[in-house]
């Protein structure tokens, strides 16, 4: 078995301490049965500090609206400031 592979019997009984191994080495683990990789836990990629979510997504999704349709509400926007509250 590689070395960061772990049974997925032994996954159940040391979760936590597995987590905690692939949140501190940054290294993925392999999770096996009968010796046959059936997962994978990876670490997560930290989002970038002060980005802002819809900045981060952007260009990354469809608006689905038609051409008529406002997306905006005019409540929804503070005209004097230039922005959406």
């Amino acid at each position: 078995m590689a070395p960061n592979a772990v049974s997925v019997s032994e996954f159940k009984l040391h979760c936590l301490d597995v987590i905690r191994r692939v949140e501190q080495d940054g290294a993925a683990v392999d999770l096996t049965r009968r010796g046959k990789v059936v997962a994978r836990l990876v670490p997560t990629t930290a989002a970038p500090q002060g980005t802002p979510t819809w900045l981060r997504l952007r260009g990354h999704g469809r608006l689905r609206a038609q051409p008529e349709e406002g997306v905006l509400d005019a409540n929804d926007f503070d005209a004097t400031h230039g922005r959406v509250a």
